[in-house]
C-alpha cells in the first residue's frame, strides 16, 4: 500500500504509537491520497494526487 502523489512525492511515515502506558508500537501515517482526471502534457490521464496539492492548484483537472 506504498502509494504516494505523483504531483509533490508525499509518501508514507512510519513511526511509533505511544499508548498512555508508555507502550510503544510500530505505526504508518498515510497521506490523504485521491485519484483524480488530470492535464498531463494535454492528455487527460488518472493520476493519485494528495489534497494539499489539489487545493493549491497544482495539478490542472480535466473535466
Amino acid at each position: 500500500m506504498a502509494r504516494q502523489c505523483e504531483v509533490c512525492g508525499k509518501g508514507m511515515l512510519s513511526g511509533n504509537q505511544i499508548s498512555h502506558s508508555n507502550r510503544h508500537s510500530r505505526r504508518v501515517w498515510l497521506p490523504n491520497i485521491r485519484t483524480v482526471r488530470a492535464l498531463v502534457n494535454g492528455v487527460p490521464k488518472r493520476i493519485q494526487v494528495c489534497t494539499r496539492c489539489l487545493r493549491s492548484g497544482k495539478v490542472n483537472r480535466a473535466i
